[in-house]
């Protein structure tokens, strides 16, 4: 597959990171050298120097026989020019990063789409998507559910009293008679273990399983979780994504938003009418403190500067938010949650980075999504007819190590699979799989 990347900032890196992997045929298009040569020092892919926009820069990177060009540079009009000059010369199929959320509407789409554009990606509409999701979760790290809930994916911190700090997972299986769950992946300091039977639980990792309705209970009875209710959401700053998220959530909680600039103050107030709009300065903890912080369920900070977001989520956390989520910038932050207390870190620039990638592997895959801080995919699969994993027992299938089957639903029952399990046609398939894993483990399928 012939790729083309207009834009080397961090959404074009990761994506083109992601492809990489797979022998895809890249390459990179962006103004700045430094951008470049930082690319090329550590991927695999051709890099042009030039404007996405210019005849002679698409033509040298071969738009005519392109499968897919994203244009993802951080200037909207850039991108929207790009995708359609990259159509009108020959390209197969064409994404563009905006940032006006009206460009979303049906009507809009369906514009942008005569002109030549294929998908319309927003990172900021994307990120509030994201971040309503991870509401659901609340004292767990992340949750995802597969063919509406047979199997969840559902992450814990593993704490000093957790029944499964310092046991192997062997050693663990008691607390699983039933095969109900599965342990997919540990995050340990910022790496990531796809575990083993004689993998150790420690203290601070970040647990993942894959479980039936009632292996999540079980999961939650013994990492001493308690399932609660969320009603009242306090978010910090007015951005886009702030406004955006708040919009959604105002439809279920009580939500209350502080944004220092006071002219945006008055314009969210008018335009978000089921929200408590706030004027005052975030970064002043008695702010948050006097606007009720300790009487929140879920804090979410969302300024555009990280280390705000990070430390006003710790004075949150300090005054017992049971869920508080941070955007930060720098992608580098997203693997530090696990050790400072913030329950989840976003990145909206990864976020659309996976968004677009999941677009392209569009087809036989049902769902995938990645799990903040994790270097791994879970991918739902169906299976069809003659399919190679159908084929042998799982145990026989020599499937990649850096991937695990983990669920199984077939006929509306949902089944962990042991290596003497069989996979059929029809069965949908959750699997674990390390990035550079998913292009063999689609084989399979």
């Amino acid at each position: 597959m012939k790729i083309i990347i207009a834009g080397a900032g961090d959404v074009g890196f990761h994506l083109a990171k992601l492809l990489s992997y797979e022998n895809q045929e890249i390459a990179v298009i962006d103004l700045d050298e430094e951008k470049l040569r930082n690319i090329s020092s550590k991927l695999d892919v051709a890099t042009i120097k030039g404007s996405s926009t210019s005849y002679s820069a698409l033509e040298e990177a071969d738009v005519a026989h392109a499968d897919l060009l994203i244009s993802a540079t951080s200037f909207e009009e850039v991108n929207i020019i790009t995708a359609i000059f990259a159509k009108h010369l020959g390209a197969k199929k064409t994404v563009a990063r905006i940032k006006n959320q009206e460009y979303l509407n049906p009507r809009e789409r369906a514009y942008f789409k005569q002109l030549g554009i294929d998908e319309l990606i927003s990172p900021e509409s994307l990120a509030s998507k994201e971040i309503k999701r991870l509401l659901n979760s609340t004292a767990l790290t992340d949750v995802f559910h597969f063919d509406e809930g047979k199997l969840t994916l559902l992450g814990i911190l593993i704490d000093k009293l957790c029944q499964l700090n310092g046991k192997t997972i062997v050693e663990t299986t008691y607390l699983n008679p039933e095969n109900e769950f599965i342990t997919v992946a540990i995050l340990r300091e910022g790496k990531t273990i796809i575990p083993h039977g004689d993998t150790v639980f420690q203290e601070n990792d970040h647990a993942y399983f894959i479980a039936k309705p009632k292996g999540v209970d079980r999961v939650l009875n013994f990492s001493n979780i308690q399932k609660t209710e969320i009603k009242n959401v306090m978010i910090l700053g007015g951005s886009k994504i702030g406004q955006h998220t708040a919009q959604k959530l105002s439809e279920k909680y009580n939500v209350k938003l502080i944004e220092k600039d006071k002219e945006k103050s008055f314009f969210l107030a008018n335009a978000l009418p089921n929200v408590l709009v706030i004027h005052g300065d975030g970064r002043n903890a008695d702010i948050i403190e006097s606007e009720g912080i300790d009487k929140m369920d879920a804090f979410i900070a969302v300024t555009g500067n990280s280390e705000t977001n990070i430390i006003s989520s710790l004075v949150a956390k300090e005054h017992g938010v049971k869920k508080t989520i941070a955007l930060v910038e720098n992608v580098d932050y997203i693997h530090l949650s696990q050790n400072i207390g913030v329950d989840t870190m976003i990145n909206r620039k990864l976020i659309a980075a996976n968004f677009i990638f999941r677009y392209i592997r569009k087809g036989d895959i049902i769902s995938i999504t990645s799990i903040h801080g994790v270097d791994a995919e879970i991918v739902e699969f169906f299976v069809k007819e003659g399919s190679k994993i159908t084929k042998q027992y799982i145990k026989n299938l020599n499937f990649p190590k850096s991937a695990l089957i983990a669920g199984v639903v077939r006929n509306n029952d949902s089944r962990i699979p042991n290596g003497d399990f069989r996979i059929r046609p029809n069965d949908r398939v959750v699997v674990l799989c390390s990035p550079k894993a998913i292009h063999k483990v689609e084989s399979y399928f």
